[in-house]
């Protein structure tokens, strides 16, 4: 007889452990069967992973005009608001270009006011040059009758050979005199039109040469007012390199200043957790900052077109000898809840937990169709140049002499500039109060 076949009857003749047995079985099978229904009815309609990262827009402090730092008036950590000005370069050599560029402009004024004078002395000359013709053609009438009478004498003896000859030349030097007068008027003419052609159908204020100058002016009075770098946007202040006394260059980066109220979360989801994400579906999130307590409600903006490793700075080179299949990641941008954000803020490069709730899958994979509105604007610079259109009209009303009067096309631009400045001023007001209230949607 075998150990099975003498155990067996001790077991079939246990009737407690057969119960436990079988009520163990119940409760795997019972177990598993909820757990499939679960996994039916609910995990199979989300998404989640713990490898996503606050992102946000970094923005780049850059001077526009070289110069020496002056002063410096915002420090890493700082809160900004757009229009603040951050830091101060040494305005000298640019307000000296600036005076350069005026006194050019006052000078190009007073030549164009010369062009238009000669008009009139260059049309009084032609009236002198007709009158030198008219006294020519007189002179050519005497001369001729004088030749006559003395022709009509020349039979009797009464009027000699040489006396005829002398009239002769004089009606010839007549008519070589009429002749330099008409030349002196075409020349005369000439000039009018040539000095014409420079000052016709312009008005003084609005004369080439003029509004080059003009230029200048406006462009060296930019280059003293950005002297001043001022904040884009309402943000922290980070990165800050710049010192003072520093000779900085166009272009070099000075400081950051990150909008904390404009973030959003990349999330990195594998390649098989994509086939039910779609754009616009929600997305709950938690920060390791703030721990479980802290819920953030979100939405899919977008899905990145590539692998992480795909726009690497090394790619990674697969068609080698030696390979082993890594999972891919592709980076899923959340939108964020703007009130959220303000009530409990984050910042860049912090960790998230990610969960997206996949029911709704009607939604598309990738964006169909262009973005009609800016990613990002700022209106800080826009009244940089408001004031150069007052400075270069005060400068051509000072050197136009007392009978200027503006053209209508400077008129309107000296009456459009206070309204433009305040134009500019209120979407400054209304950039700064945007980017307090409201999430850029990336």
């Amino acid at each position: 007889m075998t150990a099975s076949q003498t155990t067996s009857p001790a077991a079939a003749g246990n009737p407690q452990r057969r119960k436990a047995l079988t009520a163990l079985a119940a409760v795997v099978v019972l177990a598993g069967g909820a757990w499939g229904v679960y996994e039916w009815l609910v995990a199979s309609h989300y998404e989640n992973t713990d490898n996503a990262y606050v992102q946000g827009n970094v923005i780049q402090i850059t001077p526009q005009t070289g110069g020496t730092v002056m002063s410096i008036l915002a420090d890493d950590t700082d809160f900004v608001q757009a229009g603040a000005p951050l830091v101060k370069l040494d305005p000298a050599d640019a307000r000296v270009a600036l005076e350069q560029a005026e006194a050019n402009l006052a000078q190009a004024v007073r030549q164009a006011r010369t062009l238009y004078a000669n008009n009139g002395s260059l049309a009084a000359q032609i009236n002198l040059r007709q009158a030198d013709v008219a006294k020519a053609q007189s002179d050519i009438n005497r001369a001729q009758d004088d030749l006559r009478r003395r022709q009509a004498l020349t039979g009797n003896g009464a009027v000699s050979k040489e006396e005829l000859n002398h009239a002769q030349s004089q009606l010839d030097s007549a008519r070589t005199a009429l002749a330099a007068a008409q030349a002196g008027v075409v020349s005369a003419r000439e000039q009018l039109a040539s000095n014409q052609s420079l000052t016709q159908g312009v008005a003084l204020d609005q004369h080439p040469n003029v509004l080059a100058a003009a230029a200048k002016v406006r462009e060296a009075y930019l280059a003293d007012r950005r002297t001043a770098l001022p904040a884009p946007v309402d943000g922290y202040v980070a990165k800050r390199t710049v010192q003072l006394g520093q000779r900085v260059a166009a272009g070099t980066t000075l400081m950051t200043v990150v909008p904390l109220n404009q973030v959003w979360v990349d999330a990195n989801f594998k390649e098989n957790q994509l086939r039910n994400l779609r754009l616009g579906q929600p997305a709950t999130l938690t920060a390791d900052l703030y721990g479980k307590k802290v819920e953030y409600k979100g939405t899919i903006a977008g899905m990145g077109v590539g692998t992480g490793s795909a726009f690497a700075l090394l790619p990674a080179q697969n068609a080698t000898g030696n390979w082993i299949k890594v999972v891919q990641r592709v980076p899923v941008r959340i939108a964020l809840d703007a009130e959220q954000l303000k009530a409990n803020p984050l910042r860049v490069g912090l960790s998230m937990d990610v969960t997206v709730d996949t029911q709704d899958r009607n939604g598309h994979m990738l964006a169909d169709a262009p973005r009609t509105q800016a990613v990002a604007q700022t209106a800080v610079y826009d009244a940089l140049d408001q004031g150069a259109a007052e400075e270069v009209a005060r400068i051509i009303a000072a050197n136009a002499g007392a009978g200027y009067k503006p053209s209508v096309a400077a008129a309107s631009q000296a009456a459009d500039a206070p309204v433009a400045k305040a134009a500019g001023a209120q979407r400054v007001a209304s950039a700064a109060s945007k980017a307090h209230g409201t999430t850029d949607t990336h």
